[in-house]
């Protein structure tokens, strides 16, 4: 379908979280008299950072110039947990930036998660796509539901799992900040500002 719209990208959606604390399972190369060994960490008394970041991902793949897949991950680190709210800015932000690409559609792939298919967020996508057709400008968003318990079919899980490999620190705690810096660097994306319920504008 996307293949014979060039207006229409795929968009795989889903979040997760940034431990500060747990370490990923990973193998390394080392030198025999130097392994490199993942050490049990604990927060400071006075470090005031939660455990984790919570962080909204999309994953976004349209038919190129050259006719071939082409592909990009957007990422908005959260205050708080996800939830319905944040979930509707991260898609109208995610909605301006398609449209800035002169994209008309996003054929959205997520899971069942509560915020996902709450009666909040379904009635935000469908007061989305009604003002999109009656202004004559935006990005539809048609919502497309993954099989129960079936994380293997969203193609951006396995990329959370190589990021956590690649933004671990063996020997102390990150700060949230530097989390957010790594992973921001091992993705490719600038740094954005914190969504937030208090938040009126993504």
């Amino acid at each position: 379908m996307v293949k014979t719209h060039p207006d229409w990208v795929l968009g795989f959606e889903d979040e997760t979280w940034w431990s500060r604390l747990e370490q990923p399972n990973m193998n390394s190369w080392a030198e025999a008299e130097r392994p490199l060994r993942l050490l049990e960490k604990a927060l400071a008394k006075d470090d005031p950072g939660r455990k984790a970041l919570a962080c909204y991902g999309l994953l976004v793949r349209w038919i190129g110039s050259q006719l071939t897949w082409e592909e990009s991950i957007w990422l908005r680190f959260v205050e708080g947990n996800p939830n319905s709210t944040l979930s509707q800015q991260f898609l109208a932000w995610c909605c301006q930036k398609l449209q800035a690409i002169g994209k008309a559609v996003l054929v959205l792939i997520w899971d069942h998660a509560s915020w996902h298919i709450s009666r909040a967020t379904r009635s935000w996508i469908h007061e989305h796509n009604r003002q999109v057709k009656k202004n004559g400008q935006g990005v539809r968003i048609l919502s497309c539901l993954l099989p129960k318990k079936s994380p293997w079919l969203n193609p951006i899980e396995p990329m959370w799992i190589h990021g956590k490999r690649r933004v671990v620190e063996p020997e102390r705690v990150l700060a949230p900040q530097e989390i957010v810096e790594r992973v921001c660097d091992t993705f490719g994306n600038p740094i954005e500002a914190l969504l937030n319920v208090s938040n009126d504008v993504p």
